[in-house]
């Protein structure tokens, strides 16, 4: 057992960079675990400003001063976030409210397109089967609006803290973009003098990571947006709400489109019924998941080292047990950092057994 865990150390600790990026991973993994929900906005600061320096680098190689660059690009963001509060924001909650109201019809239209299916495909299904899902679905819709009608003077202690989130996002982000620089620098100092493996790591991580992040915000931005757009003028109920969750379905690659592919489905048939406005919005629907499937990404992430089916759902459902929404957005970044460790990693031969003295 000693002379195994001796030749393991041999194999992938005998490097004092490699120790001390191992220590460094496990710290920080630890830190974020524990203290994460503590800094929840300069972890999103954080992101946020590493989203937003690609557009900076960008004016930057088209010749704009760089303090020019980072006011311009800060007061854009400034914009998106006050649309979004004071115009997406209001508009999704209203649809959520009204759609709670609605949920009664809902369920009753549902029950009675439930029990047609045992007596039409008799064979495939029971009358206890459809029992068991009306009863689920019935539960699950009631949990949703009691939650909705308990959202009141309560919920105040929380909305005084998103205000206050949202006054410090945008300063730290100010300041993440301003002080980039200075921020690296003083990080760099603890850091040993000679760390090829780590510069090696950081450039590979920094160029996976940043084209995955940005490309996947723009993905959101335009597959939302062009969900909105469709869906308005086709008359669809609910269109901002549900073109919220479509632009959020391409977070979770294989896996979200089809989960979201439900309630657009439910509510365009009950909207239309079985007619021919309830196969357009389907069609509809398709050709965005198409074009986002096989354009969009293509261009979007041209870049970015793909990685196996298996490991992408892996890494959501390992991450995102961890940290949640945000571990899902980030479980592709994060397993692609993982990668660039291991692939980067010094791997030195085991050592003969006379040399570690066990001859």
């Amino acid at each position: 057992m000693i002379r195994t865990l001796r030749g393991l150390a041999h194999k992938y600790f005998s490097d004092e960079e490699a120790v001390i990026l191992f220590l460094i991973l496990v710290t920080g993994t630890i830190f974020v675990i524990w203290f994460g929900a503590m800094l929840a906005p300069a972890i999103a600061s954080l992101i946020i400003a590493f989203i937003l320096q690609g557009l900076v680098t960008k004016l930057n190689k088209l010749g704009v001063p760089e303090t020019v660059s980072i006011i311009g690009v800060f007061l854009v963001f400034l914009g998106v976030l006050v649309g979004f509060l004071f115009g997406l924001l209001p508009l999704i909650w209203t649809q959520l409210s009204n759609l709670a109201g609605e949920a009664p019809r809902i369920i009753r239209e549902l029950q009675s397109y439930l029990e047609l299916l045992p007596q039409q495909y008799p064979h495939l299904i029971s009358g206890e089967a459809v029992s068991t899902v009306y009863s689920q679905v019935s539960t699950e819709v009631g949990h949703m609006t009691q939650w909705l009608v308990s959202f009141s003077l309560s919920s105040i202690p929380d909305l005084v803290a998103l205000l206050i989130y949202m006054v410090l996002v945008p300063i730290l982000v100010f300041f993440f973009l301003k002080d980039r620089a200075v921020l690296l620098n003083s990080i760099a100092r603890l850091l040993p003098p000679q760390r090829p493996m780590m510069l090696k790591i950081w450039h590979e991580v920094n160029l996976q990571c940043a084209n995955y992040v940005r490309g996947k915000a723009v993905e959101i931005l335009i597959v939302g947006g062009t969900t909105y757009v469709s869906f308005k003028l086709l008359g669809m109920p609910y269109a901002a709400l549900l073109s919220l969750l479509v632009g959020l379905s391409v977070v979770i690659p294989y896996i979200g489109a089809a989960v979201v592919t439900i309630p657009v489905a439910v509510i365009a048939l009950f909207a239309f019924g079985w007619g021919s406005q309830f196969i357009w919005v389907m069609v509809v629907y398709g050709v965005i998941q198409a074009l986002d499937g096989n354009v969009l990404v293509p261009i979007l992430f041209s870049e970015v080292n793909n990685l196996h089916p298996v490991a992408i759902i892996v890494a959501v459902l390992f991450f995102g047990g961890i940290w949640g929404l945000w571990g899902v957005f980030f479980a592709i970044p994060l397993a692609t950092m993982l990668k660039a460790v291991f692939a980067a990693w010094p791997v030195k031969e085991s050592a003969p057994l006379a040399e570690t003295g066990d001859a």
